[in-house]
């Protein structure tokens, strides 16, 4: 790690046009703040130059890849993919699944709707099809079965904050996402203590599911994946803006400071060679940990080029 917050590790790839890199939860991407580091400067720095362009953003607690321009030819050409959702984008998150909130979501006619401002949760290419006494839970916590969640979400930019609006609310603008359940690990929640399932449970001990999720974005809004997230009743751990009472308490409890989600996969076509490239990354975050230390779940950290 240099002086300016930059490891030679975090460099996945770099030519005379573009550079991709890993951005390390707690870094800003860009920032105006003095002596606030981010990657942006870093960045110059590293390579002794007056350009670097921005091409995409992560908040400052997420980890994730990122690509810079190194040319203003470079940086017209992925700006273009970006806004035209030809960059492919995937993450990582982990949260603390509220059984209650989404059984909220199913409507007494089967599907899954909410009331009032609620998000429409669905199947991909099929109206949910719940099993006879299972919970609208159930479904939604399902494993290896790809959801859409749509929503209208309101920025407010004084404040940073986003959050869920009715459908015909002024500047509600469309947010879809898809995710799926990769895993899912109950512990025994007593006394501050996080214990898996498999320990001695007592009549004090609460059961809570963690679950590691893949989240593709369909549509880029302000802080959409941790809001929608919240709102369908799967806050992320970390997350104190977004977060519920229950998630921020046990992120507390286990010293998860920063928040649990992971831009791991990023896909583009290189802008001046037209070759497509792809990275992933495995995530560091303590919140990962669970889950990356098991075999099932390990994913290896690839780059290739086509």
């Amino acid at each position: 790690m240099n002086g300016n917050g930059l490891a030679e590790e975090d460099i996945l790839y770099e030519d005379a046009s573009i550079i991709v890199c890993r951005k390390r939860a707690g870094m800003a991407t860009q920032t105006a703040r003095l002596g606030e580091q981010d990657l942006e400067s870093a960045l110059k720095n590293y390579w002794k130059a007056s350009y670097v362009a921005v091409i995409h953003r992560l908040d400052q607690p997420v980890e994730g890849i990122l690509v810079f321009a190194r040319t203003k030819e470079a940086a017209a050409g992925l700006s273009r993919q970006s806004a035209g959702q030809i960059m492919n984008k995937k993450y990582y998150a982990v949260a603390i699944m509220d059984a209650q909130r989404m059984d909220f979501f199913r409507g007494n006619s089967g599907m899954a709707y909410s009331f009032g401002n609620g998000p429409r949760m669905e199947g991909i290419g099929e109206a949910p099809a719940f099993r006879i006494g299972a919970s609208a839970a159930d479904f939604f916590m399902e494993e290896g079965k790809e959801q859409v969640l749509v929503d209208y979400l309101q920025r407010n930019g004084r404040e940073n904050i986003s959050k869920v609006v009715d459908k015909n609310a002024k500047d509600g603008k469309r947010a879809e996402l898809i995710y799926e359940v990769l895993a899912a690990r109950e512990v025994l929640w007593e006394n501050g203590d996080d214990t898996d399932i498999s320990g001695m449970e007592t009549e004090a001990a609460v059961r809570k599911k963690i679950a590691l999720l893949r989240v593709q974005l369909k549509t880029g809004r302000h802080h959409q994946i941790r809001v929608q997230m919240a709102h369908g009743g799967m806050p992320l751990l970390g997350d104190g803006k977004y977060g519920s009472m229950e998630s921020k308490d046990y992120s507390r409890r286990m010293g998860i400071k920063n928040i649990a989600l992971c831009a791991y996969s990023l896909e583009f076509i290189h802008p001046l060679t037209g070759r497509k490239m792809n990275f992933e990354i495995t995530p560091k975050g303590m919140a990962f940990a669970p889950f990356f230390q098991c075999a099932c779940c390990k994913v290896r950290a690839n780059t290739q080029i086509r």
